[in-house]
């Protein structure tokens, strides 16, 4: 295999930068409902580990298939509405950049995959 990224790479990326953001969310909503008197929070607080475990788990195995593929990714840079961040593929080097728009709707369409897998866990026999 050449230097090149591919597109399955590339998508490894965009998990490699989202999922943190989503873990840093999900940490927040999961704070919030700890404090709140709300009387489903015991629910909301298992459901909300339950997707902060998932999140965990799949940051962990993309890092170590990352690192399988020698792929490293550093830190952020910020260029008008576009995050961009530089990556390193058997010697091949770029940037991978996304709007925060993008981001945005990344995030919410990956947290509602993580939710519809809670839903799918009690629904379960």
């Amino acid at each position: 295999m050449n230097g090149k990224i591919t597109t399955e790479e590339l998508t490894m990326i965009r998990d490699y930068v989202l999922l943190p953001h989503m873990e840093q969310m999900v940490e927040r909503s999961l704070t919030d409902v700890e404090h709140s008197t709300n009387i489903l929070k015991s629910l909301y607080t298992m459901a909300g580990r339950y997707v902060l475990n998932s999140i965990t788990s799949d940051m962990r195995k993309l890092r170590a298939e990352l690192r399988q593929r020698n792929i490293k990714i550093s830190n952020e840079e910020h260029s008008d509405f576009i995050v961009y961040y530089r990556y390193y593929c058997r010697g091949y080097q770029d940037r991978f950049g996304m709007t925060r728009d993008v981001m945005r709707s990344e995030i919410s369409t990956r947290l509602g995959a993580y939710v519809a897998a809670v839903g799918g866990a009690i629904k379960k026999p």
